[in-house]
Order: structure tokens, then sequence, then C-alpha cells
């Protein structure tokens, strides 16, 4: 079903995937440098994403192209329909199911922004551990190494990005994208140029819905689509983290990123309620992130900080940048979160958006199914550096 050209979906409104709620060009892959990166060859993930590597003799369009948002799901849907996907997902979702590696938690209905589980169950409870209800389930990431601020931005590419971007790149400072799939139609150009700064990518679904609200085949139709985009406009990267909108995941949710496309979840520790500053009312004001910035960035460097930021609007990018100053007066250590918590390696593929990409083998078919362990399949770079590859080079 996968077709050998790189092809896109058209159109989703932007303003459909931006309901925050308060909890909370041209590119030839071959031009990338060259870089050494140590993978297990045998994830089923890269069965999946059958264009692998930009020396396997696929022609990626260009991103932003005529013909390039063909091919992906029509817009804008209030949820995307399971039945449209690669029938390979599908498959590697049945699989884990057989395996009894997803677990059988009931889906959340949306009751005014927020997961309402069936009566009876218990969110925090083992079983559930519903991420919305603050229960960190083992493996998922909520905070950074003593010492560092992993930074990342949600909610990208949009008009807003271009202003961040230019900035990370005066500053030399590498940062992780958490892109929503669908906002790539409209805005190829910012996301093509924050590749080309070097920046990492991972994913954030196509819809930008609450994850626990739905089923099995959606939550992989989410993650599968916006996995697909990233892949066909980076020469073939495998995005090796995910964070759930509205933080919103839970065991079931966790286990399917997880089995189906070996995604590990990163949460936050901190949340600046940015993405509120344009809501009508605001929710929050420039003045009370900064001050809860320098509160976080004065203070205890344990645990290390992982902060709710966007790319969304001009306002939430200035927060960013008014508190960067903070950051390196406190002697943080600044780093691509992808990077940082990927031990060097910001793609299941690849060790950077720089380095070159590995080719696989159809290792699905080749096994009769995915493979049991999905998760944490992903071996470091070698050796071991006091400071990740995405720190800041300042």
């Amino acid at each position: 079903m996968l077709a050998l050209t790189v092809l896109l979906l058209p159109l989703l409104s932007t303003a459909s995937v931006h309901n925050h709620r308060s909890h909370d060009h041209s590119h030839d892959a071959a031009k990338r440098l060259p870089n050494t990166w140590y993978h297990r060859s045998d994830h089923p993930v890269n069965s999946l994403f059958k264009r692998g590597a930009a020396t396997d003799g696929v022609t990626y369009a260009v991103v932003g192209a005529d013909g390039w948002a063909a091919g992906y799901p029509a817009g804008p849907p209030a949820t995307l329909d399971p039945s449209s996907m690669p029938a390979e997902w599908t498959a590697a979702l049945n699989d884990a199911v057989a395996r009894k590696a997803i677990p059988d938690v009931p889906v959340s209905t949306n009751a005014n922004g927020s997961p309402v589980y069936p009566t009876g169950v218990d969110p925090n409870s083992p079983e559930v551990c519903s991420a919305t209800f603050k229960c960190r389930i083992a493996g998922d990431i909520w905070d950074a190494p003593d010492g560092y601020v992993g930074i990342s931005f949600d909610d990208g590419p949009t008009d807003a990005s271009d202003t961040l971007l230019d900035f990370l790149s005066a500053n030399n400072q590498p940062v992780t994208h958490f892109i929503i799939g669908s906002n790539m139609i409209w805005n190829p150009a910012q996301f093509t140029k924050a590749f080309n700064n070097g920046d990492d990518m991972a994913a954030h679904t196509w819809t930008h819905p609450l994850m626990t609200t739905k089923t099995n085949a959606e939550v992989v139709a989410e993650l599968g689509w916006t996995i697909e985009i990233i892949h066909n406009s980076t020469g073939g990267r495998i995005p090796k983290f995910w964070r759930p909108p509205y933080g919103d995941s839970d065991a079931r949710v966790t286990a399917i990123a997880r089995e189906v496309f070996g995604l590990q979840t990163i949460i936050w520790n901190q949340d600046t309620e940015d993405w509120s500053l344009t809501n009508t009312p605001p929710g929050t004001t420039p003045q009370a992130i900064n001050s809860s910035m320098t509160q976080w960035l004065t203070g205890s460097k344990s645990p290390g900080l992982i902060a709710l930021e966007h790319e969304l609007s001009e306002q939430s990018v200035a927060s960013f940048i008014a508190a960067y100053p903070v950051m390196k007066q406190n002697n943080w250590k600044l780093a691509s979160l992808a990077q940082l918590m990927g031990n060097n390696a910001s793609y299941l593929n690849a060790a950077s958006s720089t380095a070159d990409v590995i080719g696989f083998s159809n290792i699905l078919d080749a096994k009769g199914g995915a493979a049991a362990s999905a998760g944490g399949s992903s071996s470091s770079a070698p050796g071991s550096a006091s400071a990740p590859a995405g720190a800041s080079k300042t």
C-alpha cells in the first residue's frame, strides 16, 4: 500500500488541532553529514516504513512541492479512519494484541477537554495509570537528567516557527520539535527550515486529540500517519519519541506506541501554560510565564527540567526567548530533548538529523510478525560523551 514515492496528505485546519486545555523546499537527504550510529536491525518498526534509507533507490518528493501532499488522509476529519491506513500497521497492532502486549484498558470519553473513564475504573491504578492524572508509567519520560534542560516545542510547524528557528540558529541551539503531522501540510517551509537547522523531529499525532479517547486502531492511525510524514520528509528517519497531546496517555496508549512503532513516551515535569497566551481571555501572561521559568531555573537542578513549551504563537515563542538567558546564566546544560533522552540518538534509525539513515530489510515479513520487544530496542551511540550530541554548542 505504501507507494515508492514519498507523498503526503491533504489539508487539516490548524485551528482544529490547537485547542489546548488547562492541565497542562527542496530537500536532499544525501547532503547530510555522515556519522556513525549503531542500531539493532531487527526492530519491527523498520518494516512499517519501507523507504528507510536514502541509499535504497527511493525517490523522495520535494517537501512542499506539487504532489507532495497527496496520498494521506483527507481532512479535516474529526477522527482518522483506521480502515485507510496501511495494512502493515494493522497487522502490527493485531500481532501486539495477540501477544497480550496491549493492556485491556477502557477507552475514556472527552468531557470538556478532560478524559473520563467508565465508572469503577481508577485512572491512578497500575492497570490504567493515566498520565493526565499524574500517574507515571515505568519507561515513560517525565524528568531530564540532573542539571539539564531538555528543550522541546509542541504543535509545530506554524507561522510562529520562523521566529523561533531564527533565534535557535543564531544561538547554535538544537531542540526537538513534537510535530503535528497535519500542520506540515500547511507549513512545509517551516518544517524544512527546522530540519535543515539540525533540529530533531518527534511525533505529536495527526489531529491532536485526547489519545485515551481513541480506539486501538485510531491510536495507530494518529501515530502512524505522523511518523510517515516525518519519515517521508527527512530522507527516511523514524522518530524515536512521541508526546501525547495534553499529556493524555495511559498504559494502553503507551503500549500501542511502544509495541507497534517503537516509540517512547515523553511527558514533562513543568507546564509553562504558554499555549493559553492567545486564548480569549488569555489563560496566562508573559509575566506569569517569566516568573515560573525564573523560579524553576534558579531552583534545584535535580531533577532536570522538561518544560512544556509551544511554537504555537509569537507570544509563546517570545516567552522561551525571554527565558533562554536565564537558563544560560544559571549554568544549566541545554540539549535537544530527543538527543538528551535518546542517549545521543534522536531517531530509531539515525543518530540525528545530520547523521546517515540506516537501511533495513522487511523485517516484519522475515520474522512473520512484530518482535515482542518493540520498546527499548535501539542501542546508544558508541562512546559516552560528557554532553549529548544535541547539547548547546555555545
